[in-house]
């Protein structure tokens, strides 16, 4: 059994400790920059733009958590909720926390009016793969996800910025 409830301050230090043990599945060991005080304030600022849903088993203890923000579809003319992070603990997994953690944020699209939950997945990640199809999801086979980031985005970023006074 899955109890979901919404993450407390006293949840950032296990939501960041599984935020690297996610980096670490992905390969990406040392890519997690972030720290306990910007998650706080990201989490629990007076006005938070990010959100986290914790996933517990009948004894209280923390196998997963859900880390997710809204976006918008012009298209829908509605928001939708982007999952940035899905994680439940590999001791955890086949017990359905991730399915109630997935199934709370369709309720809460549905409940809000929102037009989607979205999130992308690793196209090597099989056992995740098949998960998302098994509960009705599927690709979006014509979209590729691009991004600016490091130093291509402070190049593109500085040539507005030269472009403006120039």
């Amino acid at each position: 059994m899955s109890v979901i409830r919404p993450a407390t301050v006293d949840d950032v230090p296990v939501i960041l400790q599984m935020i690297h043990d996610l980096a670490i599945y992905e390969k990406e060991p040392h890519a997690v920059r972030n720290t306990p005080e910007m998650l706080t304030d990201v989490l629990f600022d007076e006005n938070p733009r990010v959100y986290a849903t914790m996933a517990e088993n009948a004894a209280g203890e923390v196998q997963g958590f859900a880390l997710w923000f809204l976006n918008y579809s012009t298209w829908e003319g509605v928001h939708g909720i982007y999952l940035e992070d899905l994680y439940v603990t590999p001791a955890a997994r086949g017990e359905g926390h991730g399915k109630a953690l997935l199934q709370h944020l369709a309720a809460t699209a549905v409940e809000r009016g929102y037009a989607r939950v979205e999130w992308s997945v690793l196209d090597w990640n099989e056992p995740s793969i098949n998960f998302y199809k098994r509960l009705g999801a599927f690709p979006m086979e014509e979209w590729s996800t691009f991004r600016l980031t490091g130093e291509a985005l402070e190049a593109f970023g500085a040539a507005r910025e030269a472009h403006a006074r120039g």
